[in-house]
């Protein structure tokens, strides 16, 4: 399978990248735990079969420590017993934020309540802009149908 054009050599992809790129450094860098994030990129990837970001972000997760029982689960994460309370609220959010035209409204006040409950003002402001980031990287990759399977951790820098 191949791309429907090489999105990662065109030098005007080059410039909206750098600057999604950035925001996606700024929450990266945020108090919101690595691990949530990790979780966050995959569920909301497996939601828009982005084949390309699930990749990668699973094995990012590997190479950073993140056990393959939990990788294994995070969709059927409702029905799993091992992620925390605060992973859990993150990514009920996560799939209410990504599934916008599914949930009339967006994401529900109980589900905002309850990742309030566990994370600071910071912390859920990395939280939306990392769901609103990674869904930006699903959808070029997914309309470009950009192929899985070869990333390798840390390719990207």
């Amino acid at each position: 399978m191949d791309s429907r054009l090489n999105y990662f050599g065109n030098s005007l992809a080059a410039k909206v990248l750098k600057h999604v790129n950035s925001a996606n450094k700024v929450v990266s860098d945020s108090t919101l735990p690595a691990a949530t994030q990790e979780l966050v990129k995959i569920r909301a990837s497996q939601i828009n079969g982005c084949g390309f970001c699930t990749d990668m972000h699973t094995k990012d997760a590997t190479h950073a420590g993140e056990t393959q029982q939990r990788l294994n689960l995070v969709a059927a994460w409702r029905e799993a017993t091992v992620f925390t309370d605060a992973e859990r609220a993150a990514l009920e959010v996560t799939e209410q934020g990504t599934r916008l035209a599914d949930a009339a409204g967006g994401v529900t006040d109980e589900a905002w309540a309850n990742a309030a409950k566990h994370f600071d003002e910071d912390q859920l402001v990395a939280l939306i802009s990392l769901i609103a980031v990674i869904n930006t990287y699903n959808r070029i990759n997914v309309i470009n149908q950009q192929p899985a399977g070869d990333y390798q951790p840390g390719q990207f820098g």
